[in-house]
Order: C-alpha cells, then structure tokens, then sequence
C-alpha cells in the first residue's frame, strides 16, 4: 500500500483505478460492513466483508462520488449522513497476479482510494442491500452488519489489508461519534 496521487503511473504499466471508500458509522461507533454476494468468488468467506467502495466517474469529485457509491450499495442517502473526515492522500493496492488480467478486463493494475467517514444520522431501516439506490442497481452485498472499525482488516481480503489499517489509522477517533447534538 502506498500514498499516491491517481494519475502517477508508467505509460506503458496499467492504471490504477481511481476510487472511493466509505467508512459509514453509526450512533455507537461502529461501521457498516457489507457481504460480497457468492463470497467473493474463490476469496475465503471469513474475507468477503467489506466497507462500501466503488469507482469515481470522469469528471466526478470524489465526494460527490462517495455518496453516490454509499447510495448505490447500501440505499443510504446523502440526507442521511454527516461528513466526518478523509484520508489525506490516495490508498493504492495491487491486485494479486491471479487477479491482474480477470478484474476490469485487464485495464487497472489494483486501485487508488480516497476514503471518507460518515456518521449516519438515519435508521437502519434506511440501509437495503437487496433494493439499493431505490432497485435501480444491482446488489453487490448478500448480508450487512455494524462492526467495530479496528476489526475490518482482519474481514477484507488479504490484497486490501494495508489500505484497510491506513484507514483505521486514520479513522479510529471518529468511532466516539455519537450524531448530532
């Protein structure tokens, strides 16, 4: 894992994906955690959870990106959060050399992320994994749950374990949010 900006890379080496991560926590200072559906392929179940992510479209900011991601995946809406802070620079991870020429048909080496915490300020109810974004997308998780943030490492794929400890590094102290005032 690295700190990079999105465009730093060889002309002749693939792409890193530019992306978001969203750390989204809840009144007692957990953070939602979604199931890859069919466990992420030939990944260990005990490593198919994962924080909501997903690409950045062209010309699109990272946060409008971010709450567009947290909508499609979790149903949550941006009304429904409050901004609580983001990774100073860009988290980079390779994609294993299995992975390489199968994920985004060969075009990006791994992804660069900037990540944003959120509290969520609405109920549970708001979050559905089976209709996210109202059922205008596809489900990309088959369960959810809150989860301490200092135990996501040991739940995400081994790939992404470095950007997964920056961001509990660098996130740990919003887990005392407790909403709105």
């Amino acid at each position: 894992m690295t700190l990079s900006s999105p465009d730093t890379r060889d002309r002749h080496e693939p792409a890193y994906r530019p992306c978001v991560g969203i750390a989204l926590f809840n009144r007692d200072g957990l953070v939602f955690l979604g199931r890859r559906r069919g466990g992420g392929g030939a990944i260990a179940p005990a490593h198919s959870w994962q924080m909501p992510q997903g690409g950045i479209d062209a010309g699109e900011a990272p946060l409008d990106a971010a709450l567009r991601e947290l909508h499609e995946e979790t149903n949550v809406s941006a009304g429904s959060v409050t901004l609580l802070g983001r990774t100073e620079g860009w988290l980079t991870y390779d994609l294993p050399p299995d992975l390489l020429k199968r994920a985004w048909k060969g075009r990006y080496r791994g992804q660069t992320q900037k990540w944003f915490a959120f509290g969520f300020t609405g109920a549970d109810e708001e979050i559905n994994i089976e209709r996210p974004a109202g059922g205008t997308q596809k489900p990309e998780f088959d369960r959810w749950r809150w989860e301490a943030l200092a135990a996501t490492p040991e739940l995400i794929v081994p790939f992404k374990r470095p950007v997964y400890e920056s961001v509990v590094a660098a996130f740990a102290g919003h887990a005392a949010w407790r909403g709105p005032a």
